[in-house]
């Protein structure tokens, strides 16, 4: 989600500073989720988040100029779907067995156009997914250990609050 810049938050939270629908829109993507399944760290059995590992590991697709618009609206359009549920958590809003078919079909359009950026129409399974991030990883740190490319072509760091 995103966060007023008045709001304090603990250190418990990662943040992403001048994030933008954009980035919103491929880190909730199933793409990036694939990605964080296969790399994150757990703690029993929930996921812990790095940005050592994941976030700054994580390579970022390299979408047209409409391609990332696109992205942006349909992020926007998940954001909003949420907010047509005032009074559940996240957790109510994400439970796989009660989770509203508004919010399922609009990631799901998300989860289309993120998967377009990367040029990919199709994955069978989530193990295709994680082996072409992996694939595309190899790719990005091949190129002389430059580290991987990220929405500005830039290396972004994410930093604890």
């Amino acid at each position: 989600g995103f966060i007023q810049p008045n709001v304090l938050s603990s250190n418990l939270l990662r943040l992403v500073p001048d994030a933008t629908l954009y980035h919103f829109g491929v880190l909730t993507s199933i793409m990036h989720m694939a990605w964080t399944r296969a790399i994150c760290g757990r703690l029993e059995m929930r996921y812990r988040y790095s940005k050592d590992l994941v976030y700054n590991n994580y390579p970022w697709p390299t979408p047209t100029i409409n391609q990332q618009s696109q992205i942006e609206q349909l992020a926007q359009k998940v954001l909003d779907t949420r907010t047509l549920y005032p009074g559940a958590t996240l957790a109510d809003l994400y439970d796989p067995l009660t989770m509203p078919s508004e919010l399922t079909k609009a990631h799901q359009r998300l989860d289309k156009a993120v998967d377009a950026a990367y040029g990919k129409t199709t994955f069978k399974t989530e193990a295709d997914r994680v082996a072409f991030l992996f694939e595309l990883y190899q790719q990005y740190v091949g190129n002389g250990g430059k580290g991987v490319t990220t929405p500005n072509g830039n290396l972004r760091t994410l930093r604890n609050s």
